[in-house]
Parts: C-alpha cells; structure tokens; sequence
C-alpha cells in the first residue's frame, strides 16, 4: 500500500457527482460515492455498514479496526461525502473531474471534505494490509448531508441508529491540522477545539397590498428592506472566548507582534486570508441570504421574507436574539431554528498524538487551538457525549487562499499536502 495512493482515492472521490441540494431525496450520488468507500474497505477486509439516513441514497459507511486496549474508548474519524453545488462554467476545470494537474487535485469537495475521506481510507487500507494494530478501536466513518445540516445524515444516525458510535468517546473530522505560515519558516497548525453556534433567521412582514400606481404609507417590502439594511450594518460586541484567546496569544508569541485583548487587529493582520476566518470567531454574525417578496411588477405584496444565517459564539443565543430584536425593531416577526456550539478543552493524550505526529513530518510545527466560524457534524455527535476536535492534517502553500476554497470557485487541494497528511493521519492513529 503506497502512501500516494490518497491521491488517486481523492481524484476518484471527486469524481462522484454529490452535491446536496438541501432536498431529502439528494442526488443519488451519496450512495454512489459510498458503495465505492465501502469496496475500498472490503477489498482489505473489513467488515462495513451501509446505511441510508432517513430517505433513499443518503448512504453512510462505517468501519471499525479493533484496537490493543478495548476498555478505552473507541476513536472515531469522520467525513462527509457530500458537497455544495458547483457550477461549471466559472470553473478552470470541470468541478467533478477530479483532474490532477500543477502540484493539485482539482474538483468540488477537495478541500471540503474529500481530501480527508480520501486520507482516512488509504490510512485504513494500509493499517489492515499491514496488520496494524492501533492502541484503542477506530472507527472510520463516511457521511451523507453534512453540507444541509446532517438532518438526513449525523443527525438522523444519532438519533436512530446510535448502535453504530457504540464505545466513541472522541471524534476528529474537518478543518483543522492545517497548516498557517504566519513568518518565514514559522508555522501554526489549527486544531479545531471550538465551534460556533448556528442559526437560521426568518424575518418577515405584513403590509397593506394594491397597485402599484398608488401612494402606499404600510409597504411590506420597504418595512423588511429597512430592517434587513440595519442587521446587515450592525456589528455585534468583541467577545474572546477562551480558544480564539489561546490562538491569538499563540500568534502573538510567534511573530512577535503584541496581543491586546481590546484590539486583535494587530495579530489578525498578520494571518493572511485566513484573518476573516478567525475574525468571524471574535463575535456573533448575521448575514442576509434571501430575500423573497412581490409576484408582480404594478403589485405591492402584502408579505415579505428575509433570511438571515447567523452564527452565535458559545453562550450567546439569547443575548443574541435580544440583540437582534433590538435592531429590526416593531412590525418584524421572527422565526427561529438553530444548532448548539460545540467546545472541548485543548488538552489530553489525543492532542499530545496530534502534536508529536505532526512534529515528527514538521519539526517546526506549532499547534494552536481556534474557533471555527462555520459548523460540522460534530454538532450532532456532541449529543452522544463524544468530544470533537477538528484535525485533517494539511500542509499547505503559504500563498494559498486556503478559506477562500471551501464553497469557492476552483476548488483545490495540493498533492503534497496530501502525501503530507496522510503520512500524519498514519503516525497519529498508530499514538492515539
């Protein structure tokens, strides 16, 4: 089993159309892209589980390697097979031909979240040719409907099928173990310890209707419009909580560059693109989404709906939503639906096998714990008590755009950071 391997699995990953429209039903390419893992694991040995999550084609794989100790917890390593949409002709190549030229692989989901997939299945393959035998039971997940919320996959397995996470006390998934060249030669690798709170925001008004020809004083649109503007402009209080703190005293501790608690920006300003990311972790967010009102052009509706994606830093859904109503003020009702913030401490024997694997392949490595402004299944995972840390080893280009792929055009991930990766994804689970 070569390492390079995970390049060929994760060209051949990206592959299978799976992209996820937010309709239950998918796309059919879920399943897919799951018998094909499921064969992976088969050819070597494994014993594997497919499950459809709660509608046809949302296929979920599970694997599990016997570890040297079972009275510990089992270890689960997770991924999603599924993707957001794409469309082609903005793209330099196809979004799903996998392509693999000028040091990367190219296609929708590379980074989010094929690459990982890809990682974890060569490391799988390899350990049960070569008789590895890991000091505590893994289980190697493959997911449905991440990118929707894991409501026809995380979520519905915990919900019905909690059997399949039996003995899992700890999970590492998406968006951390990459790499952030903050100086020449100086490298912070974030792991994930933290994410934020997710909220899906209805607002709406009612008004008088008729023709548009006529004076109007109690306009739906203009009323939501006007509420709409004044959310989008307003910025919610500076809030450090304790990982964004750790990460940005880490930072400054590496460059130098003095950290004040009042004013982050002197430290943001030296990570790069990756300072909206981390940003984005220093107070609550409401972005505007959809706006739906009207059905013809002389008409003034009676109804108007705005939606708002809204991600709340750990304990502060309620100040938040007082915050918001604050702020559209009278005549705006509200609906609201929302996902927890999931936290864990950067500590323990999990973070010294990430930190020792990742030296050993960059022995100028620097680990430091952030916040993630966006979510993961680690959401629904939280509620079978299991603790989430996000760590999908990347060394990456110190000019890369690394945030900017994740939903982005030309999507991308480097072949070397994959070779990487796996080699740190291998020395990681045989410590773990």
């Amino acid at each position: 089993m070569r390492v390079d391997e995970v390049v060929a699995l994760a060209s051949e990953l990206i592959r299978f159309d799976t992209t996820n429209t937010g309709s239950p039903d998918g796309t059919g390419g879920e399943r897919l892209a799951a018998e094909y893992v499921a064969e992976r694991l088969e050819d070597v040995g494994y014993e594997t589980t497919y499950v459809e999550s709660g509608a046809p084609g949302r296929g979920n794989v599970f694997a599990r390697l016997p570890g040297g100790d079972p009275s510990r917890g089992a270890l689960m390593v997770h991924s999603h097979l599924d993707v957001v949409p794409a469309d082609a002709s903005e793209w330099s190549v196809h979004p799903f031909s996998g392509e693999v030229s000028g040091g990367y692989v190219w296609g929708r989901g590379a980074v989010d979240m094929k690459h990982l997939a890809a990682m974890s299945l060569a490391v799988a393959r390899r350990f049960r040719r070569d008789g590895v035998v890991p000091p505590r039971d893994i289980v190697f997940a493959y997911l449905a409907d991440e990118e929707a919320g894991g409501v026809h996959g995380a979520g519905w397995l915990v919900t019905h099928r909690p059997d399949l996470f039996d003995g899992v006390t700890e999970a590492v998934s998406e968006v951390g173990g990459f790499s952030l060249t903050v100086a020449d030669g100086v490298r912070a690798y974030l792991v994930e310890t933290a994410e934020k709170g997710v909220g899906w925001l209805r607002l709406s008004t009612r008004g008088t209707p008729g023709h548009g020809s006529l004076l109007h004083t109690d306009n739906a649109v203009s009323r939501l419009a006007a509420a709409v503007a004044r959310l989008d402009a307003h910025e919610f209080p500076l809030v450090l909580t304790p990982p964004v703190r750790d990460f940005l005293a880490g930072v400054s501790e590496l460059t130098g560059v003095p950290f004040s608690e009042d004013d982050p920006a002197a430290v943001l300003g030296r990570l790069g693109s990756v300072a909206r990311m981390i940003g984005a972790s220093l107070r609550d967010t409401a972005n505007v989404t959809m706006f739906t009102a009207g059905y013809k052009d002389n008409v003034v509706p009676s109804t108007a709906s705005a939606i708002f994606d809204c991600r709340m830093l750990p304990g502060r859904e309620e100040a938040f939503l007082s915050e918001v109503d604050a702020v559209v003020g009278p005549g705006v009702s509200r609906e609201w639906k929302s996902m927890p913030p999931v936290q864990t401490t950067f500590d323990g024997t999990l973070v010294d096998a990430m930190t020792a694997a990742l030296v050993a392949e960059d022995p100028d490595a620097r680990l430091l714990p952030y916040m993630l402004s966006a979510g993961t299944d680690a959401k629904s995972f939280q509620r079978l008590g299991i603790r989430n840390l996000g760590f999908a080893p990347l060394r990456l280009p110190p000019d890369l755009d690394f945030t900017a792929l994740f939903h982005g055009i030309d999507e991308r991930v480097p072949v070397d950071g994959l070779l990487f990766g796996t080699r740190v994804l291998d020395r990681f689970l045989r410590m773990c």
